[in-house]
C-alpha cells in the first residue's frame, strides 16, 4: 500500500480520514481492553486457587502479651496514669517542662520510698 500524501487531500478528505482512523483505533482498544480484562482474570483466579491451597491450616494466634502496670501518675490529675511504654502522654510531657523528674511522677507501689527525692523541691531549668 502506497503512502498518501496529507498535504494534498482536500479538508473534508482529511476530516473523513481522521474519523476512519477514531473508529478503527476505538475498536481495536475496546478488543485490547477486553483481552487485558481476560488475561488479568485469569490471573486472579491462579492467585486465589494459591491461596486456598496455602490456607488449609489455621493461622497460628496472636502471641498473649502481659498486662503493664503503670508506673506513673499525673499529680494534677491522678486517674492519669502511664506505664512508661510508648509515646509520652502530654501530662508527663508538661509536667517534665515544669521542672518535675520521672522519679517525681513515679507510683508509689509498695510504700518502701519508690520516689528517691520526695521532699525535694522541683528542679527549674
Amino acid at each position: 500500500m502506497r503512502k498518501p500524501d496529507l498535504n494534498a487531500l482536500e479538508f473534508e478528505e482529511l476530516w473523513n480520514l481522521h474519523r476512519q482512523l477514531t473508529e478503527i483505533l476505538a475498536d481495536k482498544i475496546v478488543v485490547e481492553k477486553r483481552e487485558l480484562e481476560a488475561r488479568l482474570e485469569k490471573l486472579n483466579r491462579v492467585e486465589i486457587i494459591r491461596d486456598v491451597d496455602s490456607t488449609h491450616r489455621a493461622p497460628e494466634p496472636r502471641r498473649k502479651y502481659p498486662t503493664v502496670l503503670p508506673k506513673y501518675r499525673n499529680p494534677l490529675a491522678p486517674s492519669q496514669t502511664w506505664s512508661g511504654r510508648g509515646k509520652r502522654p502530654r501530662w508527663f510531657v508538661a509536667a517534665l517542662e515544669t521542672g518535675h523528674r520521672p522519679d517525681d511522677l513515679k507510683i508509689d507501689r509498695d510504700g518502701k520510698g519508690a520516689r528517691k527525692h520526695r521532699n525535694s523541691p522541683p528542679r527549674r531549668h
